[in-house]
């Protein structure tokens, strides 16, 4: 959609001291605005309103233009046209006006009034667009598709750089299917060349109804830089010394162009822009764990920050130290152990000190059994035994007292025994 509001003012004429004849006509401003689509924005044209006379001195255009979202770019121009690039914009608002310049003093002899005009870019489905390079040769861009964007959606990334152009190696998809990301490897920027990425939106039921987005970028503005190399510290009059060396870098290597952040436990980060840092307080019954990362921000301004280098330890010699003590403590108690051990069993096998618990209860000799066996009746005939039913009497001493079993439940506590005078059993002897 294009608005036009035209509008012509009468100049007036100025006379040169110079000998240059002197413009009596009105310069009108440019007409017939025409835009055109183009790849990567659309291509403005106009009518200059130029005549024969005016052809005696330089024609300039200057056009100014402002999108919706950032700041006004003014542009002098030979050519009735201008290739406007509209990138993520939803549109833009521009002037131009013409001038006429002396060729000999390169002064502004005479201008036009200003003809301004407004466009209103197709709707722009995507959003958030962003693009990161690291490991030197690995690209990722990223884009959110707006809500508004339509179902049958699909969307394709590409980029120029340095008169080529470059199609995405492989998409990233949502769940639904649609291209929201690409990832590509192997590739290489030169610094001195901007990027240009371009987004194709194509709507699959209407092939006719296709929208390109375009945004650039310097190669070093989008680089992730890898964490510092060569990370080192060491101890200096209680003083800690950290130094390293700047990771590659797709552009300059110059020591100006890097600034670095030092982490170590406890303190909050440091910015140095050198390539070494010495922190002043050392405690030797501490550990210290020392990080560096890395970013430019003096040759080109880049916000993104390398990943921390691996962790440094400080004081491992004294955690070593330590641990080797405990260690040592635990070999000399198990050592102490085992000496232990070994010392009791060769005094007792030495002094037979558990001979006493592993021998055997003797079995009683034949006379004591033919004693007990013969004595057994005698007790019987003078009433030794208790009269009581649940007496068990005990014949053979030869079967061992654990096979026998009784019911302590059936004896009867208060059986009573016969007692007879001694002299009647004076006739008895032990054989």
């Amino acid at each position: 959609m294009l608005l036009l509001s035209l509008t012509w003012y009468e100049m007036i004429s100025v006379s040169l001291a110079n000998g240059e004849p002197a413009i009596t006509a009105s310069i009108m401003a440019p007409s017939d605005l025409h835009i055109v689509k183009h790849d990567f924005g659309v291509i403005l044209s106009w009518n200059s309103n130029i005549t024969e006379e005016m052809k005696t001195y330089y024609v300039k255009y200057v056009l100014i233009y402002k999108f919706d979202t950032a700041k006004e770019k003014t542009e002098r121009l030979q050519e009735k046209e201008k290739m406007i690039r509209l990138g993520l914009h939803s549109g833009f608002h521009a002037k131009v006006k013409t001038q006429l310049i002396s060729k000999e003093t390169e002064d502004i002899i005479k201008e036009s009034n200003w003809i301004e005009f407004t466009y209103k870019a197709p709707p722009v489905y995507i959003q958030n667009f962003s693009c990161i390079i690291y490991n030197i040769s690995n690209l990722n861009c990223t884009w959110d598709i707006k809500t508004e964007a339509p179902e049958d959606a699909q969307y394709f990334l590409s980029y120029r750089h340095s008169r080529e152009e470059f199609q995405c190696q492989l998409y990233l998809t949502n769940a639904k299917n649609k291209k929201i990301g690409c990832h590509m490897k192997e590739v290489y920027f030169n610094h001195a060349n901007k990027i240009r990425f371009n987004i194709t939106v194509k709507e699959l039921s209407n092939s006719s109804e296709n929208h390109s987005y375009y945004k650039k970028f310097r190669p070093q503005r989008l680089e992730k830089l890898n964490p510092p190399i060569n990370v080192s510290i060491s101890l200096e009059n209680r003083s800690i010394k950290i130094t390293w060396k700047p990771p590659p870098t797709i552009g300059s290597a110059k020591k100006i162009c890097f600034t670095y952040q030092v982490k170590i436990t406890d303190l909050e980060l440091i910015d140095v822009s050198e390539e070494e840092y010495v922190h002043p307080i050392h405690d030797p019954a501490k550990q210290y764990i020392i990080q560096v990362r890395a970013k430019k921000t003096t040759c080109i301004s880049n916000k993104i920050w390398s990943e921390w280098s691996e962790p440094v330890f400080i004081n491992d010699e004294y955690k070593d130290n330590k641990m080797n003590t405990w260690k040592l403590l635990i070999l000399i108690l198990f050592s102490s152990m085992i000496f232990t051990g070994g010392l009791l069993i060769f005094l007792c096998r030495r002094y037979k000190c558990i001979d006493p618990m592993l021998t055997p209860i003797p079995h009683p000799s034949d006379k004591i059994r033919i004693w007990l066996a013969s004595d057994a009746a005698p007790c019987q005939e003078y009433g030794l035994v208790p009269q009581s039913p649940d007496m068990l009497l005990i014949s053979d001493l030869s079967t061992p007292v654990t096979e026998l079993s009784f019911n302590t439940s059936e004896v009867n506590m208060h059986s009573e025994i016969t007692l007879v005078p001694l002299e009647k059993n004076q006739h008895k002897g032990i054989n």
